[in-house]
């Protein structure tokens, strides 16, 4: 018997096209046809009409419907079925949003890491000051450069974008990484001790999952970065914090942890260290490489903010020639947080290991991404780049430095470089945060940045606060009403 298709929708004579106006042709048919699936005119199971028959109809051409069919397609509104047409689909009811998912679910005196990411990236209650702020102002990066070098790597790219390409990387772009780092003193050969990773965040996780087993031992820096804290709790190891000074981690408190956990791991920020801003000194990074032989641990250095440094910092990465280090970086914060591309220097056998986990967790990294940054790299543009932006960053810091003082906060040790600033309020900085966000401020709470989420009564603030005069009476006034709460 044949089969019978459900009738065409007699729907479409009805709809004519608005010529000359400010949305296409397609985009108009798009609407049309959304709206009617959203209002049942046009029926779950239902047939829209022929591409010939709707494009006769309006007047338009059939690569104008074609592609507001697709459209539709790949909105879940409508699906292809070969040979018969497309098909209003029947679309299955949404399960209900449960409440625990909501902010209002999120208990008000619990102040950890997810609290603050979620005030970071804007998911909740609308954040007025952002004085938390991971990244910098976009006022403060180069989007036409970033956007051109787009554009130019598109118009020159033909079919390469189609394939996965190399598992290490863009092999371009490792070569400029090599070169760039070679300059800085780190042996580094582009096809033995590079890859490529989608940002800093992924080069972390991927040495945790090939180096750390539940229960092993990683030490970690006191302050430190508080993602990381959650990315090792998630992989059931031990943390133990080595408490941070000025030149570095506390050389007898690490030897000393080192004897007692015998930890896998040392991961640090050498170089402007989040959150205080400070860099290792030449001598502390001697006696950390010193340490990290006698008691067989390896060293991950993360060289996220090394950018923001005037000058080449010291880094252990230089020192050891990637025997006991691995070295990790990238440029969120510097160039473009989107464009997720980072980078891993380390010796070949653990290069190898670890190109094999990203093939197995996500293949390879995106190449438009890394062409960008390639092309930005070789040709000069981010080098310039960054001076403007190391000096619009350091005047920043004078100026926050000055406000933070101006309220009252101390500062036990200067900020060497970066886009932080880690001031003491002399306070519970959990109970300062808090009434910080009853009036639209995000403020980052020492507390966080503890291993053990210890009270502190430091804060983090990042420096684009400099270009927020609202933000000091505001915070003059919190700092009293924290000050009344104590008393």
């Amino acid at each position: 018997m044949p089969v019978e298709h459900p009738r065409p929708s007699g729907l479409l004579p009805r709809w004519q096209p608005v010529r000359g106006g400010d949305r296409t042709l397609v985009a108009q048919l798009e609407d049309e046809l959304s709206a009617r699936i959203a209002d049942h005119a046009l029926r779950p199971g239902s047939r829209l009409p022929s591409v010939r028959r709707m494009a006769d109809s309006a007047g338009v051409s059939c690569f104008t419907v074609v592609e507001a069919y697709e459209r539709l397609v790949a909105r879940g509104l409508v699906e292809p079925r070969h040979g018969s047409g497309y098909f209003v689909r029947t679309r299955a009811a949404a399960a209900p949003i449960a409440d625990a998912v909501s902010p209002a679910g999120v208990p008000s005196s619990r102040l950890d890491v997810a609290w603050l990411l979620r005030g970071m990236f804007d998911d909740g209650a609308p954040v007025a000051i952002p004085a938390a702020a991971g990244l910098l102002p976009p006022g403060w990066l180069d989007a036409e450069m970033v956007t051109a070098a787009i554009r130019a790597v598109g118009r020159q790219a033909g079919t390469e974008f189609l394939d996965y390409g190399h598992p290490r990387g863009h092999p371009p772009l490792r070569a400029q990484l090599a070169s760039t780092l070679q300059s800085q003193g780190i042996a580094a050969h582009p096809d033995h001790h590079l890859m490529t990773t989608a940002g800093v965040t992924q080069g972390l996780d991927l040495i945790l999952r090939l180096l750390v087993q539940p229960g092993d031992t990683v030490l970690v820096e006191d302050p430190g970065w508080f993602l990381l804290f959650g990315r090792l709790a998630a992989y059931g190891t031990r943390i133990v914090g080595v408490p941070r000074g000025p030149d570095g981690p506390d050389l007898e408190a690490l030897d000393r942890l080192a004897a007692a956990h015998r930890p896998r791991l040392f991961l640090i920020n050498s170089a402007v260290h989040n959150p205080t801003g400070h860099t290792l000194g030449a001598a502390a990074a001697h006696d950390v490489l010193r340490l990290a032989e006698r008691h067989d641990f390896l060293i991950v250095e993360d060289d996220t903010y090394a950018d923001f440094h005037p000058g080449v910092p010291i880094r252990l990465a230089t020192l050891d020639r990637l025997r006991r280090v691995i070295l990790v970086g990238g440029y969120a914060k510097t160039l473009a947080a989107g464009l997720r591309v980072g980078m891993l220097a380390a010796r070949p056998d653990l290069i190898a290991r670890l190109t094999e986990l990203k093939l197995l967790a996500g293949l390879t990294t995106p190449r438009l991404g890394e062409s960008v940054v390639h092309r930005l790299l070789h040709e000069g543009h981010y080098a310039r780049h960054l001076t403007r932006v190391r000096q619009r960053v350091d005047q920043a810091r004078h100026h926050c430095i000055e406000a933070l003082t101006g309220c009252g906060l101390m500062l036990p040790h200067l900020p060497y470089a970066g886009m932080f600033v880690w001031a003491d309020c002399g306070r519970d900085s959990e109970t300062v945060a808090r009434l910080a966000a009853e009036h639209g401020v995000l403020l980052a709470p020492g507390s966080l940045f503890s291993p053990m989420q210890a009270p502190s009564t430091m804060l983090r603030f990042t420096v684009s606060v400099a270009d927020q005069p609202k933000l000091w009476p505001v915070l003059r006034a919190i700092l009293a009403e924290a000050g009344a709460q104590a008393a």
